[in-house]
């Protein structure tokens, strides 16, 4: 495709200024034609919403089950495991517990079937818990109803969905609890109610520890707020139960602290790295070690990413590194404060390819970023060879823009091939 055959629109700044824009194209990713091995990667995928339901604030869940196991076949087909049911699904933020527990339930039997069936030679040889995780949390509860010492509630709670996910056949992530958070009291209460879900768990684990710019309810997790104290309690976990850990999945935005903690794991124990900010040094490596990847971003940058793991299997780290570089920038927007707000710009790439009908969110979360935010990350996107149909993305781009209040026009104007 030329350049002048792409489209042109106009967007509006974050100034308030139009501004004439061209789209670039799409880059030139390709599916994997085996499963990938120098790095394990799961897309922590979104949710899509029926278009008609009562997709606002405080309403429950009405999942388009067809779209948004679709989207998980698209991950699939590019060689990326599903790590799903987890902060990018919304958990804690529109994804109610009976949507929390069907969705892992679907998502285990699709597994299940693209497995059976042979769909993607990325996923040959591969099982179940190789290509799906699944957040164990404790959402049953009421982080508002919880008073501190009831730690045998939250407990159970967290064994009932432990069982869920083992039964399904996926592997189980650990995530941290805003119960949790009100029931214990000290440190040692951490130590108590993890150690309890460890032994019980029947095969390792991934224990996840989600900082609280992605969740300020969680604020002081492990029981105190100091980082180092709490590394200090986490490592405690980790040592106690390495047998049971397959590895350790950070969302920390701080990329010296996860090199400092992955120099420090009990041997066999992974460090996925969950920094949307600085993945791709992170997974690139120091040369000696290299973090795996468990990231929201990777729901948005999937063609990138597997194309970039592929020349990471391929022994061209440099290749690698530099297709991961190409798609910081949006991932560093993406993920900007209020982070937690990060699921609208993975949904909105999800609208503009094509993935679903319109651009809605469970919980009206759609609404979480302004119009020159999306702006930006169309744009940022489009740099990034993310657009895989230029012109359906432009369409949906013009009509956003425009329903915003913003008069704009599409032209395939003569420019420069």
């Amino acid at each position: 495709m030329s350049y002048a055959s792409l489209p042109e629109l106009t967007l509006i700044d974050e100034n308030g200024q139009n501004f004439s824009y061209r789209l670039k194209g799409p880059g030139e990713f390709q599916r994997p034609s085996a499963p990938l091995s120098s790095r394990k990667a799961y897309a922590a995928a979104h949710v899509i919403p029926l278009m008609g339901a009562d997709n606002t604030p405080g309403a429950p869940a009405s999942i388009d089950w067809d779209a948004t196991l679709a989207y998980r076949h698209e991950l699939w087909s590019y060689g990326l495991g599903v790590a799903d049911a987890m902060d990018t699904a919304q958990r804690g933020m529109g994804l109610d517990y009976a949507a929390t527990c069907e969705l892992i339930r679907r998502s285990a039997i699709e597994a299940a079937g693209v497995l059976q069936k042979n769909s993607y030679p990325a996923l040959a040889g591969l099982t179940v818990r190789d290509i799906l995780a699944c957040g164990v949390g404790t959402d049953q509860l009421s982080a508002d109803t919880v008073q501190p010492g009831q730690l045998a509630e939250v407990t159970n709670a967290y064994l009932e969905m432990l069982r869920l996910v083992e039964d399904s056949g996926s592997k189980a992530i650990l995530m941290c609890s805003r119960a949790l958070v009100k029931a214990a009291r000290t440190s040692q209460d951490y130590l108590d109610v993890y150690a309890t879900l460890l032994d019980a768990a029947k095969q390792p684990v991934i224990l996840h520890w989600l900082g609280d710019m992605f969740d300020p309810q969680l604020s002081g997790y492990w029981g105190t707020p100091d980082l180092a104290e709490a590394t200090g309690v986490f490592q405690s976990i980790l040592e106690q139960h390495a047998s049971k850990i397959d590895g350790v999945k950070v969302s920390l935005l701080n990329a010296e602290h996860e090199k400092q903690l992955r120099a420090a794991l009990p041997a066999g124990v992974r460090l996925y790295t969950g920094d949307d900010f600085n993945y791709p040094e992170l997974i690139h490596g120091d040369g000696q070690l290299h973090s795996d990847a468990l990231l929201g971003i990777f729901a948005a940058i999937y063609p990138a990413a597997s194309t970039a793991l592929q020349a990471f299997d391929a022994g061209d780290a440099e290749r690698g590194r530099k297709i991961l570089d190409s798609t910081r920038e949006l991932g560093l927007h993406i993920f900007s404060a209020p982070t937690f707000y990060y699921k609208t710009g993975i949904a909105f790439l999800s609208w503009l390819n094509g993935h679903q009908s319109g651009f809605q969110m469970i919980g009206g979360l759609h609404a979480g970023r302004s119009l020159p935010h999306l702006v930006r990350t169309f744009v940022l996107a489009d740099g990034a060879g993310l657009l895989q149909n230029p012109d359906l993305a432009a369409e949906r781009m013009e009509q956003l823009v425009a329903i915003s209040g913003i008069k704009t026009t599409t032209s395939s104007l003569t420019g420069v091939s």
